[in-house]
């Protein structure tokens, strides 16, 4: 069973209330975001709030809004953040994406996002749980990030998202028909050779060259985590 809490060096994620708790994917989508421009940032369906907070510490010159459509985790996001060094920094709203879309927010430097992506699975008895982690009707679809991204990105903004890599292929489609395009892609192994978990990509509104990357989280031999592993997540995992 999962903590109640993740303590970071900076900053303690309470997670009782949230289906999703912190997790390796976060970390990494939060530690690998490309933050250089982040003046004003979004994070779509933040949960715990941690992705919100990773940005804060990285970034001491952004304000960043994080919404989440789940009020028991809207709530225990926005007790995270109070409890932070960061709190005047970062507002949560309890809204989905289409409510937060229709308050017409000022245009966003990036937008982070690691969005509910098992689309074809079986959907949890807890719905809480299923909410986060599935696509529906109901919950955000790519085609509405895809969407919202495109009404509120500034011109030369970033979109990063975390997706398995038949959710990106299908993620990049409604991207490209919203005229966002890849940028930067990291391709996330669980050791080098291994099968790919996850890819991370930036998508820009000009189109242009494609840079991408690998990281093992693991050394070939061994359940230590590798050195790139190690260097992205120094400044927040208290043991390495």
């Amino acid at each position: 069973m999962p903590n109640d809490y993740f303590q970071f060096q900076q900053f303690r994620i309470a997670q009782s209330a949230c289906a999703m708790k912190v997790s390796t994917d976060a970390c990494l989508l939060g530690a690998v975001a490309d933050l250089h421009d982040a003046i004003r940032l979004l994070d779509i369906g933040t949960g715990t709030g941690l992705l919100a907070l990773m940005a804060a510490q990285r970034h001491p010159g952004a304000h960043i809004e994080a919404t989440e459509i789940d009020e028991a985790a809207a709530a225990q996001a926005a007790a995270n953040v109070a409890a932070s060094p960061w709190a005047s920094r970062i507002r949560v709203q309890p809204l989905s994406l289409a409510a937060y879309a229709a308050t017409r927010p000022a245009p966003f430097s990036h937008i982070i996002c690691n969005p509910p992506f098992f689309r074809q699975s079986l959907r949890s008895p807890d719905a809480a749980r299923s909410t986060a982690r599935h696509t529906a009707p109901d919950t955000l679809s790519f085609a509405e990030l895809a969407g919202f991204a495109a009404d509120f990105l500034a011109k030369n903004g970033l979109l990063t998202v975390l997706l398995p890599p038949i959710e990106m292929a299908a993620f990049e489609q409604e991207a490209a028909q919203a005229q966002l395009h890849p940028a930067t892609r990291l391709v996330v192994r669980h050791r080098a050779g291994s099968r790919v978990l996850r890819h991370i990509v930036g998508f820009r509104r000009a189109a242009g060259p494609l840079t991408e990357m690998e990281l093992a989280i693991r050394e070939a031999h061994s359940e230590e985590y590798s050195a790139a592993f190690r260097a992205l997540l120094a400044g927040f995992y208290l043991a390495l």
